[in-house]
């Protein structure tokens, strides 16, 4: 009511107080933390408490639920995102959020018949086997993977850009019910009653990736919303898993084309997917509630073995250190330990020199433990994309490894423990 719907200042706020009330009668009382501009001024002078009780209620009564971040059902993965929307309006079975299977089901509107099988028979597969199957309840793609699950019997979420009682796409309306009967739910950051404007869905999309461990683009034109979501979903650190196409000289999936050169997964079942999921879900996430209230994944996590499924994409040209490689050197010791019979040493890890500051605050976190990337991004106060790249630079430059679920250690530390 103050700053507007999915508004930064929001967030900016939040980072000074604890709770909304705190912030709401310091920002009435005082603005010398946050400057407001005369708008939001008259805003907050203008608005109560109680209207925001009001409007609650009035949700309630319309059988729409509100949640807002500090809320026990409000996703944890959604919670570590740059953005995470403040408040969420919701129908249907919150539970479902608590899922620690979920995959993301984006494509075109006006899918090929090989798209729409591809979608309905994976995300069926998928659903079978516990995975939450996330759309944006679209036509074509969308729909097909919502309810290849709903069909089954399975719970899917749906992400609107709209408020959750806006009757839109008027196509999928009459589909709401057989979802929300087999436990599914529509979310939404939009309050009841927005229309669906063109320029919710892109800020839609990051809510769409972020809800869960991976991403499966089914169908995607090069101007398709779906590649913006693929894009997204990287910056988050979301696997990204692409369906080949049919016809790599098409313009109908001149977007898969680009994704799987970029790095993305060629997905030839619901198997691939699966894997993965179950590697992610195999280790022990967000079992640790600290002090500030935020779940952080355990530093010793159990990880399958197995080899890293994407590839990264080089951000900018880095310089290699001018010392030989620093992994090479490691290698090589353990390699000399080995032939003796002997335990290598743990040796002092020097770090190259021109490391960032930001460079450097990483290795001295992963020092002695391994961490998740969402660990990293929140300790840090780093932006998902901006940790990747930075991470990325670091593994070229043989600082830090990679291991399977993006959990990051150095290299000194892995080769010490064999």
């Amino acid at each position: 009511m103050i700053f507007g719907t999915g508004s930064q200042r929001i967030r900016e706020a939040m980072n000074f107080w604890e709770t909304p009330r705190d912030a709401y009668y310091s920002l009435r009382n005082d603005y010398s933390l946050i400057k407001l501009d005369e708008k939001e001024r008259e805003k907050i002078a203008s608005t109560d408490l109680d209207q925001a009780q009001k409007y609650i209620d009035r949700c309630e009564k319309m059988g729409i639920g509100v949640i807002c971040c500090d809320s026990n059902e409000y996703p944890v993965l959604l919670k570590h995102i740059y953005d995470p929307p403040a408040v969420l309006y919701y129908k249907g079975d919150i539970s479902c959020l608590k899922s620690r299977k979920k995959v993301t089901a984006v494509g075109t509107r006006k899918a090929s018949d090989y798209g729409l099988r591809s979608a309905h028979t994976i995300c069926r597969e998928l659903a079978e086997n516990g995975v939450v199957i996330v759309s944006g309840f679209a036509l074509g793609t969308d729909i097909t993977a919502h309810m290849a699950a709903a069909e089954a019997g399975f719970p899917t979420i749906c992400v609107l850009g709209c408020g959750v009682d806006v009757d839109y796409p008027r196509g999928n309306f009459g589909f709401r019910d057989r979802i929300i009967s087999n436990g599914g739910l529509f979310i939404s950051e939009y309050p009841p009653g927005t229309e669906p404007h063109g320029y919710n869905f892109p800020k839609r999309n990051r809510i769409l990736s972020a809800l869960s461990q991976a991403v499966i683009v089914f169908e995607a034109s090069i101007r398709s919303g779906s590649l913006v979501t693929a894009s997204i979903a990287a910056e988050q650190g979301r696997e990204v898993f692409c369906l080949p196409p049919a016809d790599i000289f098409g313009d109908r999936f001149s977007g898969n084309v680009r994704l799987l050169s970029e790095g993305a997964i060629p997905l030839l079942g619901s198997r691939d997917v699966l894997a993965e999921i179950n590697r992610q879900s195999s280790m022990e996430l967000y079992d640790i509630r600290s002090s500030d209230g935020l779940w952080y994944p355990s530093e010793r996590a159990a990880f399958a073995s197995g080899k890293r499924s994407a590839k990264k994409k080089k951000s900018r040209e880095v310089k290699p250190p001018e010392k030989k490689d620093l992994y090479e050197n490691n290698i090589s010791e353990t390699e000399k330990a080995a032939e003796n019979n002997e335990t290598p040493a743990k040796k002092a890890f020097t770090l190259p020199d021109g490391l960032s500051d930001k460079q450097k605050s990483i290795a001295e976190m992963l020092k002695d433990c391994e961490l998740h990337a969402d660990v990293l991004s929140q300790r840090l106060e780093l932006d998902a994309g901006e940790l990747m790249t930075e991470l990325t630079e670091l593994e070229m430059l043989g600082v830090v490894r990679a291991l399977p679920g993006k959990i990051y250690t150095l290299y000194d530390n892995q080769t010490v423990r064999g």
